[in-house]
């Protein structure tokens, strides 16, 4: 697979604009108190399925023949990628089918429901919906999307970084969930054609690990899953991102999921947002590396804001 240009974000931009607006990015003197340096947060928690995923749907969707589009389309997902398939898919007439987990978040599930997709549940784990899928697709002859090994899906999601460096040209570092590492990619295309000098640090629950270590040990790692924060749930590392993060990514950083709940109860503290467990994960990370970050203009992603119930009376328990 070819990986993507900034022509190519530039053209994705064009062709999700008519379906998507630009997102805010708000720094907050609480947060820049609690890390030490101005921070930037941007906002994709208020897209309309409440995470980044939908930027990629929408390009890949949108620019699929009709050959495909009349087969219907087919994913895995623990639920941000599953809505952005769903919403893309109402969008433009497709059939869309998501296999989740048994325990994937029940209001992401309502989501896709709701957006008209055929929810499938199999398996314990992310990987366990994903090998379903795949098998699937090649039964029926559906269009399998890969969550994260798509270039159209990373050159649609790479389209919030224009964004932010549009609205803050002197980034020096931006902060990027990973589970697959779309985003994360997808960030790393986008900044580093308009600026080689921004760095670009990926951070991952360190009770899921299989992105960092394939990172680490540029090879594909399979590793433990254990994460609350199902945005970063992953136990293989995706082919695709992984050679554009292997090219472009100056840092990977793990972090607790304690170290999470708290960067989500801080979230709605000092910047009045709710995010979900990958969300916040960015200010975990920045927590975790502000005296590095000191005198630093920095950004953070706030990929999404599709917490359970569940998950957020657990972090407001770990905080308290």
């Amino acid at each position: 697979m070819k990986i993507p240009t900034l022509q190519d974000v530039l053209l994705a931009r064009r062709q999700i604009r008519p379906y998507l607006s630009p997102t805010p990015m708000h720094s907050y003197p609480a947060i820049n108190e609690l890390i030490g340096t101005p921070v930037f947060i941007k906002h994709e928690n208020y897209q309309p399925i409440c995470a980044f995923k939908v930027r990629g749907g929408v390009n890949l969707i949108s620019q699929m023949s009709d050959a495909e589009k009349s087969r219907g389309v087919i994913s895995a997902s623990t639920g941000n990628h599953g809505q952005s398939i769903a919403y893309a898919a109402r969008l433009f007439g497709v059939a869309a089918r998501i296999v989740v987990p048994e325990n994937a978040n029940p209001g992401k599930v309502a989501s896709m429901r709701g957006l008209g997709a055929e929810v499938i549940f199999h398996g314990e784990k992310f990987d366990d919906a994903r090998l379903h899928c795949e098998a699937l697709a090649k039964e029926h002859g559906y269009r399998y999307i890969h969550s994260g090994d798509e270039p159209l899906l990373v050159a649609g999601v790479a389209t919030y970084a224009l964004e932010m460096l549009e609205a803050q040209p002197d980034l020096a570092i931006i902060i990027v969930p990973v589970g697959g590492g779309s985003g994360v990619s997808g960030t790393c295309i986008a900044a580093k054609a308009i600026n080689p000098a921004i760095k670009v640090i990926g951070v991952q629950a360190a009770a899921a690990p299989a992105a960092y270590e394939s990172w680490r040990q540029k090879q594909i790692i399979e590793a433990p899953n254990r994460t609350f924060a199902e945005g970063l749930a992953t136990a293989v590392g995706f082919n695709f991102p992984q050679q554009i993060m292997q090219q472009m990514l100056d840092d990977f950083v793990l972090v607790s999921d304690g170290e999470i709940m708290q960067a989500m109860v801080w979230m709605i503290e000092r910047a009045h947002t709710l995010a979900e467990g990958a969300g916040a994960s960015s200010l975990a990370a920045a927590f975790k590396l502000r005296d590095e970050l000191a005198g630093k203009k920095i950004a953070i992603v706030c990929s999404g804001g599709n917490t359970s119930l569940e998950h957020l009376n657990l972090a407001l328990q770990k905080a308290a």
